[in-house]
């Protein structure tokens, strides 16, 4: 498979636990996008709320493609 590097005999065997930890992802990414939009809607300025977080991931995105290393404590 291209996606994971295993080959297909190995994946077959995986497969249970590929389709429950892809599924845990999946819920666990609806849960918090919904806390999120509840969290976003109930807020008195949703659009800076909404600007903040884009330009936090923005922000990290170029520093990333940057090469940035930021230090660690």
């Amino acid at each position: 498979m291209w996606l994971t590097d295993l080959s297909f005999q190995r994946a077959i065997l995986l497969a249970p636990v590929l389709v429950i930890g892809m599924g845990a992802v999946a819920g666990l990414l609806v849960f918090w996008g919904r806390i999120g939009w509840d969290s976003v809607r109930r807020n008195r300025h949703p659009r800076l709320i909404v600007a903040g977080a884009v330009a936090f991931i923005a922000l990290l995105t170029v520093l990333t493609l940057l090469g940035v290393n930021l230090p660690h404590e």
